[in-house]
C-alpha cells in the first residue's frame, strides 16, 4: 500500500585506524570464563562501521540487542558464530523514504526490505499513519476493504502499540504529515483553515511528534497536501522544530517550477529553523533534463549559507505514484468521489485535456514530464477486470481498448476507482548519477515492504522495492564507481541515523543496537526491472536487527525483532 496522498590513502587511513583500535582490541581479546558466551559472534569481516573510513579487519560480538564488542575476539564464545571472511560487515542499511507503515500490518514478512539489507526504514510521505479520524479514513475506504485492515487508532501512540503487537521485522519511524493532520481538521477540501482549525492542526503536531514523529512531512503535488500555503506549512514546521524535528518534502514541483520550490522548502526551514530533507529529489521532465547540476548548486549554496538542507533519491529514472495523480489537482478537490465524478463530464474532460497537453508553474503535470501514455506504465490494478493492463504503458492499453488514448486514461481511472498505481518514465539517468554522488543525498525506495506472494504482491511493482540499496552499492558504486563502498555505506547507514537522529544506530560502534548486514561486495547487486521487478537482490548474506537474525543466507528466518524508532520530542514527554 501506498499511503501517498494520492582510490583512499589507504596506508595511512589503516595506520591511524589501527592505533585508535589496539587498546579496545587488547581490552576485548579475552573473554573472562565466568562471562556468559556472546549471543553472536561474526569473525574474519570487512568490517565498514558507517564512518566513511575505510574497512578494517575484525570481529563483532553481540549480546542481546547491543554490540558487546568489535576487534580481535579470538578466545570468544558464542551461541551463533557466522564466518563474515571475504564479506564485508556493516551497519544495517536505512530507508530514507518507505512507505511500509499499514503494510506492516497486513503482511509483515519484509522480504523486499530484509533480502536488500535495509533494518530500518522512515515513512510519512505528507499522508502519514496518524492521527486517523473518519475525515481521514473515508478516503481510503477501498484499499482498506480490499485488504481486510482496520485502522483502530487515532494518534501515533496508538499505532506503535499496535505495531508492537502485531510484530515487525524492521525497525520503523515516521513523519507526521502536514496533509494528514489537513484532512484530518478540513477533509479533502481547498481552502485555507481558519485560525482555530490551524491551532488544532498544529496540536496534531504536537501530538505526534510528543509520541515520537520525526518531524513533519508534505507531498505536495498530492492533494490535499496541494492545498496548503507556505505560511500553513510554516506554522506547522514550527511546532516541529519545538521538538527537534525535521521539515521532509516531497516538494511542490520537481519539474518546471523545482527551483522555486527549492527555495519554498529553504523558507520553510529558515523561518522555522528546523533541518529540511527533500524527498526522492530529480529532475523531471525531457525538456529539463541536465538541470540537476543547477538544483545540486543550489542546494549547496544553501548549505554553504548554513542552512541544514539534504536530500533523499532512488537509484532509478522512473517514479511511481498514482494514476489519478497525472490529473490536476483541482479534480481532487472534494476527495476521490468528486474525481471520479467530474471524469463523466464531457466538458470537464476537454479542460483536462487542454491542461494536460501543457507545462504549468502551479502543478506537476507527470503525464507530460514523461511524454504522454507511451511514457506512463500501469503498475498494479485493483479491478480483476483490468489485470491484464499490468505492465502495460497507457498508450498500449489504449489501442487495446480501441479507444483515443485520453479516453482510455479517464476510463481505466474511472474503473479502477482510482486507485491505480502506475509508473512514470520522467528523469535522466546523468541527473541521477549526479545527485547520487553528492556528499548530502541518501537513498530511500519510496515503496513499501512487499514480498513474492500474499496479498502484498503486485506483479508490476516498481523494481525499486526490490533493488535499491544493491543496484546503488552495485551498480554505481561497484561498477560505476560514482562513489566508493565505503562512502556508498556511510550514505545508507550513519548519514541517515544522523539525520533522523536515530541515537545508537547506523554505525558499527560497542554499546550501539546491533543492526548489522553482511554482504558480498563482489556480487551485490539487483535482479529486479521494470519488465519483472519481484526478483530478489543478490549478494546480501545476513541482517540482523537489534541482535536478531532475520536474513540467512537467502531466506527469512521469520524473527520480527524491529521496534518504533521514535523522535526526540518523544524523550521529553
Amino acid at each position: 500500500m501506498n499511503p501517498k496522498r494520492t582510490v583512499y590513502p589507504q596506508r595511512l587511513s589503516v595506520l591511524c585506524l589501527c592505533v585508535t583500535l589496539a587498546p579496545v582490541i587488547v581490552a576485548r581479546s579475552q573473554q573472562s570464563s565466568a562471562e556468559a558466551p556472546y549471543d553472536v559472534l561474526i569473525r574474519h569481516g570487512h568490517i565498514l562501521d558507517g564512518t566513511g573510513n575505510p574497512w578494517y579487519a575484525g570481529d563483532i560480538a553481540i549480546r542481546g540487542d547491543r554490540i558487546a564488542a568489535i576487534g580481535t575476539l579470538e578466545g570468544a564464545q558464542a551461541k551463533r558464530v557466522i564466518d563474515a571472511s571475504g564479506l564485508v560487515v556493516s551497519p544495517g542499511f536505512i530507508d530514507m523514504l518507505g512507505q511500509s507503515e499499514e503494510s506492516l500490518l497486513i503482511d509483515n514478512r519484509s522480504l523486499s526490505k530484509l533480502s536488500q539489507g535495509i533494518t530500518s526504514e522512515i515513512t510519512g510521505e505528507g499522508g502519514s499513519i496518524a492521527p486517523q479520524n473518519e475525515l481521514t479514513i473515508a478516503p481510503q475506504k477501498i484499499l482498506l476493504d480490499h485488504y481486510h485492515l482496520t485502522l483502530d487508532w487515532h494518534d501515533l501512540a496508538g499505532y506503535f502499540q499496535r505495531l508492537q503487537t502485531s510484530g515487525t521485522p524492521i525497525n520503523l519511524g515516521t513523519y507526521v504529515g502536514a496533509a494528514q493532520v489537513r484532512e484530518a481538521v478540513l477533509g479533502d477540501v481547498n481552502r485555507a483553515p481558519t485560525p482555530a482549525e490551524l491551532q488544532q492542526m498544529e496540536s496534531l503536531v504536537a501530538a505526534a511528534m510528543q509520541q515520537g514523529a520525526l518531524g513533519v512531512s508534505t507531498a505536495l503535488i498530492y492533494p490535499p497536501g496541494h492545498y496548503a500555503t507556505t505560511e500553513e506549512l510554516i506554522a506547522l514546521a514550527k511546532v516541529a522544530s519545538q521538538y527537534g524535528g525535521l521539515y521532509a518534502s516531497h516538494m511542490r514541483s520537481e519539474g518546471q517550477s523545482e527551483i522555486a520550490a527549492i527555495d519554498e522548502a529553504m523558507r520553510i526551514g529558515r523561518e522555522a529553523h528546523l533541518p529540511v530533507e527533500i524527498f526522492h529529489l530529480k529532475v523531471s521532465g525531457k525538456t529539463r533534463w541536465g538541470g540537476m547540476k543547477e538544483v545540486v548548486a543550489k542546494i549547496q549554496a544553501a548549505r554553504d549559507s548554513g542552512l541544514d538542507i539534504a536530500a533523499d533519491m532512488y537509484p532509478y529514472v522512473a517514479g511511481g505514484t498514482a494514476l489519478a495523480s497525472a490529473l490536476p489537482p483541482w479534480m481532487a478537490d472534494g476527495g476521490i468521489a468528486q474525481l471520479l465524478q467530474r471524469l463523466q463530464d464531457p466538458a470537464t474532460r476537454k479542460r483536462v485535456v487542454a491542461e494536460m497537453s501543457e507545462d504549468h508553474k502551479d502543478w506537476e503535470n507527470l503525464y507530460l514530464d514523461s511524454g504522454g501514455g507511451s511514457g506512463v506504465m500501469i503498475a498494479s490494478v485493483v479491478n480483476p477486470a483490468l489485470k491484464q493492463y499490468e505492465g502495460k504503458t497507457v498508450a498500449e492499453m489504449a489501442k487495446a481498448e480501441n479507444k483515443p488514448e485520453m479516453d482510455a486514461f479517464f476510463d481505466f481511472i474511472l474503473a479502477d476507482k482510482g486507485q491505480t498505481e502506475a509508473l512514470y518514465f520522467m528523469a535522466n539517468e546523468n541527473d541521477l548519477q549526479y545527485g547520487l554522488k553528492q556528499a548530502w543525498t541518501s537513498i530511500g525506495l519510496d515503496a513499501g515492504e512487499t514480498s513474492l506472494d500474499g496479498p502484498l504482491f503486485e506483479p508490476h511493482t516498481h523494481p525499486r522495492a526490490w533493488g535499491a540499496m544493491p543496484r546503488f552499492l552495485g551498480h554505481y558504486s561497484r561498477d560505476l564507481q560514482l562513489v566508493d563502498l565505503a562512502q556508498a555505506i556511510r550514505k545508507i547507514t550513519s548519514l541517515p541515523a544522523q539525520r533522523e537522529h536515530l541515537n545508537g544506530r547506523g554505525l558499527l560502534k560497542s554499546g550501539f543496537y546491533a543492526d548489522v548486514t553482511i554482504f558480498n561486495p563482489a556480487t551485490i547487486i539487483d535482479t529486479a526491472t521494470y519488465a519483472n521487478p519481484n526478483q530478489v537482490a543478490k549478494g546480501v548474506e545476513y541482517v540482523l536487527v537489534n541482535g536478531q537474525l532475520e536474513w540467512e543466507q537467502g531466506r527469512l528466518t521469520g524473527a520480527t525483532a524491529g521496534r518504533a524508532l521514535r523522535g526526540q520530542g518523544a524523550a521529553q514527554h
